[in-house]
This record gives C-alpha cells, structure tokens and sequence, in this order.
C-alpha cells in the first residue's frame, strides 16, 4: 500500500473535491412542509442550473482523470485519487445529483405529454436534456436504470438497461424532440408557449435546441459506431451548434447564485477561497508551452502568471511543490479579491460567467471526426477540424458578458504558424486516417481542457488519444499516476463503480463484480 507522507495536517478526499454544489437556487420546493404544484414554466430553470451544477461535479472527475489535473504542494491524503482504487464511496455524488436531475426533466414530461401542442417547446427541451443526462451517466457507469428509472415510488428498485440498448433509445428520443419542435413550429393557428424567460440557457431559439439535439445525436453515434445500430443516423436540416450552449440563470456574486465552477475553484460566495488542493499538470501544460505545441494566447487566458504556472505530475508529492494560489491556478486574472475578481477570459471567467453545457468546438471536432469515418456525407474534415480549433479560442477569449478580450483570430492564425511542422495542428500533415483523428482527438483535448473534463475522459477511453508515453517519468508524455494501481498497460483506470446507496437499496440489479480495472464501458478500445 502507498504510505503518503503528510504535508500539512488539511485532509484531502478526492471525491469531496468532487461533489460539487447542487444548491438549486431556482429550486420551486424550498419548504419540504409546504409542497406546491410545480409547472413547467417553474421547473425548467432550476432543472437546467441543476444541470450545470452537476455538469461542473463531471468537470471535475473527467479532468482529475484525463491528466488536467494533478494534487497540489499543501495537501495530503489523496488516498484513491492517485491510486485509483476506487470504492463505490468514490465519486458517488456523480449518481445521485444526475439521477436528482432527471427526475425534474421528467416531472416536465410527465405534465406536458398530455398538453401538446401547447407545451411542444417545454417538452421537446425536457426530452433533449433527458438523453443529455442519461449519455452522462452511460459513460460513467456503462449498465444503468433507464427503461425502469424515474417512476417514483412505483418502480423503487429499477432493473438496470444495457448501455448499447440507452445509446439507441437516446437517439430516439433525440429525434422526438426535434419531431415535437418541427411540428410545433409549423403549426399554423395553434397556441404554442414559448420558453421564454424559463430557458437560461438558449432564452427560447428553439433552432438551437435542435442544434443542441443534433449535436448529442452525433456524439452519440461517432461515439458508439459498430457498437449500435441505430436506426436513424441523418440528422434535422437545422444542423449543429455553431455557437457555445452556456446555461446562466443570473449567476451572480451573491450567495449560492455564483458559476458553480467559480464557487468550487476561484472564490466562493462568502469570500473564501476555492478548492486548492489542485494544480495542472506538467502533461496538459505541455500542450502551450512550446514542450509540445506552443499556444502562448490560450496559455495566457487560461493560466495564471503563465508561462511560469505551477504544474505537477498527479501522484507526486514533494515538499517542494508550488502551493494554488488563492483563486486557483486556472483563474489567469490578477485580481485576488473574492468581491471584484472575475471578468477575465479563460476557463474561470468570473462568479456571473455562464456555465458551459457544450462548446461549439467540440461540436465541431465531432463533425470533422464523423465526416472523416463517414458518418457524415457531406462537409469537409479539414475545414471543420480548424473550425474547431477556431471556435475554442473564440470561447476562451470572451468576457462574462459576451464580449472579446484579445483577438482570437489573430492568435489563432499565429497558433497555426508556430505549429505549422506539427500534424497535430497542420491537418495537411496528418497523412493517414489514424493521424487525422490523433490530431482530432487532441484539439478536442486542448479545446475541453478544464471545461468539460469527462468528455475529453471518454474520448481517451474510446480512442486513447491523446497519445500518451508509459515509460515517460515526468509526467510530461504520461499523465497516469505514477503511484496507480491499475493493471491496465497504461495504468489508468477503466471506469467508476457504482454507488454504495444502489448496493444497499438495490442489491438485486446493481451488476456484480465491478472493477475499476478491467470493466469497460460499452464504447471503450480495449
């Protein structure tokens, strides 16, 4: 067993860390004694700032994962966080705040699907962010609740479904949804509610829930191709997110109305200091200080005092590590002052920056890979792939308030020069098929980098890019712990298990003998 000497006498568990706020300020039961019927117009908002609580918690696992994260000098007793070997007490609030969620999107179905075509909009968002919340958990947990989930008190110990089998029914679903608009938005004479003021993240363009369901339907199926059969594989006309999904109910500097990341990482509402246990690693960092590639303007709005950021390898413990700042390592602004800081472009943008559901890079990256193997039929990998490349420094230089700090373009073009003889960013260079989606892969990686740590989590499990060195001891070509218990080749784990409350409450469908080891989910390259 790895003995971890103690730095200070602050005990970490990784998957506090983990359990990010799911404080629903919008919440429509704050009095458990005095219940009250709930409407769609009510439950949508505080559905959707649940959401991107539970998304920044995901956040948070992907990235401690998949090497954007490593423990920082301070701090001991990372105990499973570095080792990997996992309990089912491990990450446990992954579970039960996306199966909490789901049940509010649910409630919504559950009043509307009876009220159509008047709640067409509310119903169709519900749907989409259903399959939103369900893909989560399938590339979490593989086998989950699904045919059986969310009945209440009918069905109290649900069987588990196939993973396969809720990839194919979340296409499905996807494509009701778009269905349910369509038919809405053509109907002539017929009153139908907008969303209005209930949607905080798209304010009611239904063409971008569509886009957004699209969007999931593809990572869907590039994700999961020759593992399902879906049905349907052509998508709406309206196409795919062109502009980045950001949920902001009013976040604000005030108490529990903060960005959840913000509150969990930079400053939280009552002016203390974010977690601080972390700092990025010599792995990721490598990727813009010119170790591997040079990308000084994303450097810049990302890091703090970049280029000389602290970094570690996760695992490694040393006395002589850099202690976070207050305000975190990825909070790149100079302003330390829990009551002013923010308004900075980054990853860490301010307390009132919206929460990123899906970035339009990654939507991007998802066509030039699904055009590349033919999901697609028409467009072009090439140009979609620098679209991607574009889109990340576009989301990574705007303001809180929408507004650009920098020139994106600019330092996109200079990005494209600096790593002109590197494949991994002149697409021209990447010469055969398996080099083009390496080079996907790992702008996908740049792109998500501390914003949506379990997607780039499942796309190295599907692909296992970006590449990685085992015999590297820096951390710089690894990002696996050096201290890991995993007895894969690479070191890293496979996957989480599942929740302690589902082996006491329901014991009789939690599939049995789980490791963290050597059980894959559904889509993963072995």
């Amino acid at each position: 067993m790895f003995q971890m000497k103690k730095i200070t006498v602050v005990f970490f568990m990784g998957v506090a860390i983990l359990a990010a706020s799911c404080k629903k300020y919008l919440d429509i039961n704050d009095n458990p004694n005095a219940a009250v019927s709930a409407t769609p117009e009510l439950i949508l908002p505080q559905a959707l700032t649940a959401t991107a609580s539970n998304a920044s918690g995901y956040n948070s696992y992907g990235s401690q994962l998949v090497g954007y994260m490593a423990n920082a000098g301070g701090y001991g007793g990372f105990g499973t966080a570095i080792t990997y070997n996992w309990s089912s007490s491990d990450f446990q609030g992954r579970w039960t705040t996306s199966y909490n969620n789901l049940e509010d999107y649910q409630a919504i179905l559950n009043q509307t699907d009876a009220q159509l075509p008047l709640y067409s909009y509310f119903n169709a968002a519900a749907r989409i962010m259903k399959a939103y919340n369900f893909e989560l958990l399938v590339d979490a947990y593989n086998d989950v609740p699904y045919s059986q989930a969310l009945k209440g008190s009918d069905v109290l110990t649900p069987a588990y479904d196939n993973a396969a089998d809720i990839y194919d029914s979340l296409a499905v679903e996807l494509d009701k949804a778009i269905a349910t608009i369509n038919d809405a938005q053509n109907a002539q004479g017929t009153t139908i509610k907008d969303l209005g003021a209930s949607d905080v993240m798209f304010s009611g363009d239904m063409d971008k829930w569509k886009q957004l369901a699209n969007t999931i339907k593809l990572r869907l199926i590039v994700r999961a191709s020759g593992k399902v059969n879906f049905p349907n594989t052509s998508f709406d006309s309206t196409g795919f997110l062109t502009d980045d999904a950001l949920i902001n109910p009013g976040y604000t500097l005030d108490v529990n109305r903060q960005n959840p990341q913000w509150e969990t990482w930079a400053f939280t509402s009552t002016g203390g200091a974010g977690n601080k246990a972390w700092m990025p690693t010599n792995y990721v960092f490598s990727y813009y200080d010119g170790t591997k590639l040079l990308d000084s303007g994303r450097g810049s709005a990302i890091y703090y005092k970049y280029p000389t950021t602290g970094t570690n390898r996760l695992g490694i413990e040393s006395s002589t590590l850099q202690s976070s700042p207050t305000g975190s390592f990825w909070y790149s602004g100079t302003d330390r002052n829990p009551s002013t800081a923010g308004n900075v472009p980054g990853v860490l943008k301010g307390p009132n920056a919206g929460y990123p559901l899906m970035i339009a890079a990654e939507s991007y990256f998802l066509q030039s890979e699904a055009v590349l193997r033919g999901i697609l039929t028409s467009g072009d990998a090439s140009a979609l792939f620098y679209d991607g490349i574009k889109a990340s420094f576009h989301y990574i230089y705007e303001l809180p308030d929408g507004t650009i700090q920098g020139d994106p373009v600019a330092d996109e073009q200079q990005y494209e020069q600096n790593n002109k003889n590197n494949y991994l960013v002149n697409f021209a260079l990447a010469t055969t098929p398996d080099k083009k989606t390496e080079a996907i892969i790992t702008q996908k990686y740049i792109a998500l980098n501390f914003i949506r740590g379990e997607e780039a989590w499942n796309e190295y499990r599907r692909t296992h890019y970006p590449r990685i060195i085992t015999s590297d001891n820096s951390g710089i070509y690894n990002f696996a712990s050096p201290v890991s218990e995993s007895t894969q080749p690479d070191k890293l784990p496979t996957r989480i298990l599942y929740p302690t409350s589902e082996g006491a409450n329901n014991s009789a469908n939690v599939p049995k003998n789980i490791s963290p080891f050597t059980s894959y989910i559904f889509w993963a390259l072995q």
